[in-house]
């Protein structure tokens, strides 16, 4: 669940109702399941957002609610760790997916809201979390513009903010008037769609995330392809 707008603009009582869904909501559904996981073993997968890592323009209570569901991850791995707990604790970052979730969020603006290039296929995000379901990673992104954009805000933090400002602002609207600008902040908007309507490019798949996935096989793959072109190179000269 998102909001669209500036925060100066944006009612208290909307930026509470966000945060009690996209924290307290996964808080508490997080710590009803670990009663259940620490007696037999499992994993809890919560959803963060590439904005856990990074604060999106004109979405910024929603960044402020996904980092605050970071830190709270982050401290119940440690302490169930503490506890030698069977249970594993991964966060899940997806970048933009096409999905509806634009079309959802409380709209503040005049124009209809879009997410920032690359977008990448909700599929992607249901692997992950399957993948985190098997194996336990501690983070795993979805899509390698996110896990990209988030390398370099620890390098480069106002870099980072530089292109927040002036690139993924321009990027948070279509070109086209507002449809249904309450979203389902309070009531439920779901059709059972998927996928959203994203006006740009949508990639096939995040190979990063593949990648990521599936570590040895994609460095096999890597050292083969080296063996390969060095093979190349010396049966030309």
């Amino acid at each position: 669940m998102s909001i669209w707008g500036r925060l100066e603009e944006v009612s208290d009582e909307d930026h509470r109702r966000l945060f009690e869904t996209n924290f307290w909501g996964a808080v508490n559904g997080s710590l009803i399941a670990v009663r259940h996981l620490k007696q037999r073993g499992g994993a809890l997968v919560n959803i963060g957002s590439v904005a856990s890592d990074i604060a999106l323009p004109y979405q910024g209570m929603y960044s402020a609610s996904k980092h605050a569901l970071k830190g709270f991850t982050d401290a119940l791995r440690v302490e169930l760790e503490e506890e030698n707990a069977p249970v594993t604790v991964t966060l899940i970052k997806p970048g933009s997916i096409d999905t509806p979730f634009p079309q959802h969020a409380k709209n503040y603006g005049e124009k209809e809201p879009q997410l920032p290039a690359p977008v990448y296929p909700p599929e992607d995000v249901a692997n992950a979390v399957l993948y985190a379901a098997q194996h336990g990673p501690r983070d795993l992104y979805v899509g390698g513009g996110g896990r990209f954009a988030s390398a370099i805000r620890t390098v480069a933090p106002s870099a980072t903010d530089w292109v927040s400002a002036n690139v993924l602002s321009g990027q948070s609207y279509r070109d086209e008037p507002a449809h249904d600008r309450s979203g389902s902040l309070f009531q439920s908007e779901s059709r059972g769609e998927v996928r959203g309507s994203h006006p740009g490019h949508v990639a096939s798949m995040s190979l990063y995330t593949r990648a990521a996935m599936h570590p040895y096989l994609t460095t096999a793959l890597l050292m083969g392809a080296v063996l390969l072109l060095t093979a190349r190179s010396r049966s030309a000269h």
